[in-house]
């Protein structure tokens, strides 16, 4: 059997750290409510057109939120969780 040395370091750690994992997670609610405010909308026949399915919620709002949502990703990735 070996032995482990008290002094070596453990490799054996995850590559995020608990910050990290708290921004993904803010990011992935963001991006989950964009998608939820730009479902629907739709009509059953499709020879009437709906206009509802183009007011500001769902051209603007739900898309922009998605957006945001990739850059907090984004950040929550390239933050170092040592600082």
């Amino acid at each position: 059997m070996t032995k482990k040395e008290p002094n070596s370091k453990n490799t054996d750690s995850f590559l995020f750290g608990k910050k990290n994992y708290k921004f993904m997670a803010i990011g992935l609610g963001i991006i989950a409510l964009g998608f939820i405010l730009m479902a629907g909308g739709g009509s059953n026949d499709p020879t009437i057109s709906n206009p509802e399915m183009y007011n500001f919620r769902r051209i603007r709002l739900a898309p922009t939120l998605v957006l945001i949502g990739l850059g907090i990703e984004i950040y929550a990735i390239m933050l170092d969780p040592n600082t």
